[in-house]
């Protein structure tokens, strides 16, 4: 049995008592931005052209403010909660928890996407950070991967010629965009560290320039997947600077 998009994201158990609704409803939306967090974004000046999709999907805790808005804008729906940062920015949240509650503010009512069943090994700190969001009251919602949509995906970009270990938290974005939106526009989903237009240096992230530690991803195939469906007219990649009416 395969599982859907609108199977893709779950609530937690203790929420599923209490919310009926599927977090993606029965829709399909107009205009959706997926955002990556590569250093082409720096200086761009996107962020309303970002602000202006109809839904608004990032990665892995983003900073958005203190003057990133302006490039990366601020609206969200969904935002993923990647285990590094979990366990590097906020301890595994086995110490203080508020700091990790309060970061979720600039985020507002998204859906925060934690890595519950992605692997074993995720699920206990998936649920404290769930409980965090519980306790403190937060406005975000926190949900999880469906684990059998995991296994479809990696299956579907597998037979692409994709052999990684893991994808990329980006690629998963972007697929479950290319299910649930009429038109996808990626945003700092450029893995070199050469700017394509301006030929100058990049850093890794708009925000900072830490390199990753593993291996797991093959990003550069992925990005040649990704710009095949640029090509074809599936999805947009945006590697420029943004203009004031540019959608």
């Amino acid at each position: 049995m395969t599982v859907s998009s609108r199977e893709a994201l779950q609530f937690p158990f203790q929420e599923q008592s209490r919310r009926a609704e599927n977090p993606f409803p029965n829709k399909t939306w107009g205009t959706c931005a997926v955002v990556g967090n590569g250093g082409i974004l720096a200086n761009s000046s996107c962020g309303r052209t970002i602000d202006s999709a109809q839904y608004v999907i990032r990665c892995n805790l983003p900073p958005l403010l203190n003057g990133f808005e302006k490039h990366v804008g601020n609206k969200t729906d969904i935002v993923t909660a990647n285990p590094s940062i979990l366990i590097e920015k906020y301890f595994s949240l086995m110490r203080r928890r508020r700091p990790f509650a309060e970061a979720l503010r600039s985020y507002g009512k998204a859906l925060v996407l934690l890595p519950a069943f992605s692997f074993s090994h995720n699920t206990a700190l998936s649920l404290r950070a769930f409980y965090t969001i519980d306790d403190f009251r937060s406005s975000a919602r926190a949900v999880y991967f469906n684990p059998q949509y995991l296994r479809n995906l990696a299956i579907f970009w597998r037979a692409k010629g994709l052999k990684s270990t893991r994808l990329s938290t980006g690629i998963m974005m972007a697929s479950i965009a290319l299910e649930i939106c009429s038109e996808v526009h990626l945003y700092g989903f450029w893995p070199f560290d050469i700017h394509p237009y301006s030929s100058q240096a990049l850093t890794n992230h708009y925000y900072d320039d830490r390199r990753a530690k593993n291996k797991f991803h093959a990003m550069p195939t992925e990005f040649n997947l990704l710009l095949q469906l640029h090509r074809q007219g599936v999805l947009r990649l945006h590697l420029g600077e943004c203009q004031p009416d540019e959608k």
